[in-house]
């Protein structure tokens, strides 16, 4: 690090040590119950009439609304993650990039709720319950292929120097607070359309296009300090791999969920392909530790 980097860097050292804290995770699970409780709530106010106009004309009329508005809060926590999550391993952020992507297929099928009465009654609503269950398999799927990858990823081979290993991640540090500071500006963008009642963004899908230039960014940084086809390709598949997620976030129900799934099976095998053929470090023999275990 350098006289420039160094307080970047330590400041998102710090942004990561108070986000990752468990009392700032506790917090923010205590401020998502009261949230949708609290959604919940004026939802059935608003549905009895008993709200004020003003109050009342910002305010759905459907309780599932809760649920999605709920689980889009959710998402811009593991989008946070991501973020903290990119100078740690190229493979590591793929995989919570799917992640994100199964929650927005689980998030998909709830709000396909809204479109049913309530009480719930699925006659004459077949196309609902169809798209519901495309989106919940598919975010099963996605959920299933996670395992295979992160099971792959538990015998990993070591690429890098540790001096060089440390340059990385420095640079890759600078890159997520980047990446942290253009989604802050989305959401903050986002939010302005929506108090002017102007037609809002898919901060989602806008982000995830910010992550390819990101992804490939990084194949770019990673090449000056290790230029091996295989590290150049196992990479840049990686970046396929954000691109097919882009992708099936802009389809529709059936074609989304299928480019999702095929984005994760290309990456289940890339990562395969990567450890079993192209491992430039001895193994010792040992049994491979689980995903989550110390290596």
């Amino acid at each position: 690090m350098n006289a420039f980097t160094r307080p970047i860097i330590l400041v998102f050292d710090a942004l990561q040590a108070y986000a990752e804290s468990e009392r700032t995770r506790s917090r923010v699970g205590k401020a998502l119950i009261c949230f949708f409780l609290a959604a919940l709530a004026l939802i059935e106010l608003n549905s009895l009439g008993l709200l004020p106009e003003f109050l009342a004309r910002g305010i759905s009329l459907n309780r599932f609304d809760a649920v999605t508005q709920t689980f889009t809060l959710v998402l811009v926590l593991e989008v946070v993650d991501l973020v903290f999550s990119l100078p740690k391993s190229t493979s590591k952020s793929v995989g919570k990039q799917f992640e994100i992507l199964a929650l927005i297929l689980l998030r998909n099928a709830f709000k396909e709720l809204t479109y049913l009465p309530v009480p719930i009654d699925i006659m004459h609503h077949t196309d609902v319950l169809i798209r519901l269950a495309t989106d919940g398999v598919g975010a099963l799927a996605v959920f299933v292929l996670l395992g295979l990858y992160k099971h792959a990823q538990r015998c990993a081979p070591k690429h890098w120097a540790p001096d060089i290993l440390a340059k990385f991640i420095a640079a890759k540090k600078l890159v997520a607070l980047i990446v942290l500071f253009s989604f802050l500006c989305m959401g903050l963008y986002n939010a302005q359309l929506i108090l002017r009642g102007l037609p809002h963004i898919d901060v989602f899908h806008d982000f995830y296009t910010v992550l390819i230039f990101t992804d490939i960014l990084i194949v770019l940084i990673a090449q000056r300090y290790m230029p091996e086809f295989h590290a150049i390709f196992r990479n840049s598949g990686f970046a396929l791999s954000t691109l097919f997620i882009r992708m099936a976030l802009t389809a529709d129900t059936t074609l989304s969920v299928i480019i999702g799934v095929g984005g994760m099976v290309f990456a289940v095998c890339l990562t395969y392909a990567s450890n079993r053929f192209y491992s430039i470090t001895a193994r010792s023999g040992l049994p491979c530790p689980l995903p989550d275990s110390p290596k």
